[in-house]
């Protein structure tokens, strides 16, 4: 039999073990690194070959921008899966996601996607989804109130991004940056689910017994045509459609995130995405086909489909406790 051994220091554990003797790891808890999932990094230059890679990603031989190791991001943790992927037409990858289980209690993952029009998206991005993740983890540990616990994530999150431009030296102009990202999160349990979200990333439940939307854009247009000014056709080719009227950063405000709960009574799939999927498949119908193949087959719809954003996917199975 394979010695169980902790996943941060490697030390040997045992089965019963809920802490690491030798780090303190909590062991009922696993999630995406801190910081961010990331893909290989560039070992060599893509133009002349040189190993000499400097860490913003440029050759220091012929001056050649490598691929980040954020342009394509999998991974996977225990049934949850999530893919990022850079898109065709984005200089970056901006989006983030972040996501955990706790042992015989739950899953928390969240989606943000940073604010392309603002400065440094993909930092406040990846900030905000590590800050309400662990925000959420703990409540799962602790059985805490899920809604309750949604809210004081996106706080988490929007405490996060705000210390991106409080961190930031006057001198190097950080003092008025407003870097900003949107935010959709799932807290699942073993009978529930909590969806909270700022922005226009969504969240959907895809099952047999039927599949739907579960969050609303916080953007102008949508809100122009829940207020009957707008067709939704109209609203799609609308030059606000796009426009957010609520986010998560350092211009932002006060933030409270819409949030619902359900009790699904059949398994199924709960979705986590940016827009660069829905975009393209924004029809729960349409994205309940792409189910089988995983994360990956929703981000290749979406690159073959033109693939002019970041595109953001994570998955997370349901199934109602018997």
């Amino acid at each position: 039999m394979d010695t169980l051994k902790c996943p941060e220091c490697f030390a040997p554990v045992a089965p019963e073990d809920r802490f690491c003797e030798a780090c303190g790891r909590n062991l009922l808890v696993r999630r995406t690194p801190l910081g961010g999932p990331t893909g290989p990094a560039q070992a060599s230059c893509i133009l002349c070959g040189s190993p000499d890679i400097d860490d913003e990603d440029y050759c220091t031989q012929c001056g050649r921008h490598q691929p980040s190791a954020r342009d394509r991001v999998e991974y996977t943790l225990g049934a949850v899966s999530g893919v990022s992927d850079r898109g065709k037409r984005r200089a970056r990858n901006e989006d983030s996601m972040a996501f955990g289980h706790v042992a015989g209690k739950g899953v928390a993952a969240v989606v943000c996607d940073g604010v392309a029009s603002s400065e440094r998206a993909e930092q406040a991005s990846q900030a905000a989804a590590d800050a309400a993740v662990d925000v959420l983890l703990n409540a799962l540990i602790d059985t805490a109130d899920p809604e309750q616990a949604m809210v004081d994530a996106v706080a988490a999150s929007c405490f996060a991004v705000e210390q991106l431009v409080e961190n930031e030296p006057v001198e190097a102009g950080g003092r008025g940056v407003a870097p900003s990202c949107t935010f959709v999160s799932v807290l699942v349990t073993e009978k529930s689910a909590t969806i909270g979200w700022v922005g226009d990333s969504r969240a959907y439940w895809l099952s047999d017994e039927g599949s739907k939307q579960l969050t609303t854009d916080d953007t102008w247009a949508a809100q122009l045509v829940a207020e009957g000014v707008l067709t939704e056709e109209q609203a799609r080719t609308d030059r606000r459609a796009h426009v957010l009227s609520r986010w998560i950063g350092a211009d932002a405000g006060q933030v409270v995130p819409q949030v619902v709960t359900m009790q699904p009574t059949s398994p199924g799939v709960f979705l986590l995405c940016s827009d660069g999927l829905h975009n393209y498949r924004p029809q729960p119908e349409d994205l309940q086909s792409l189910l089988p193949c995983g994360p990956e087959e929703f981000v290749k719809v979406a690159l073959e489909a033109g693939g002019h954003d970041n595109i953001t996917v994570v998955l997370v199975p349901f199934a109602p406790a018997q």
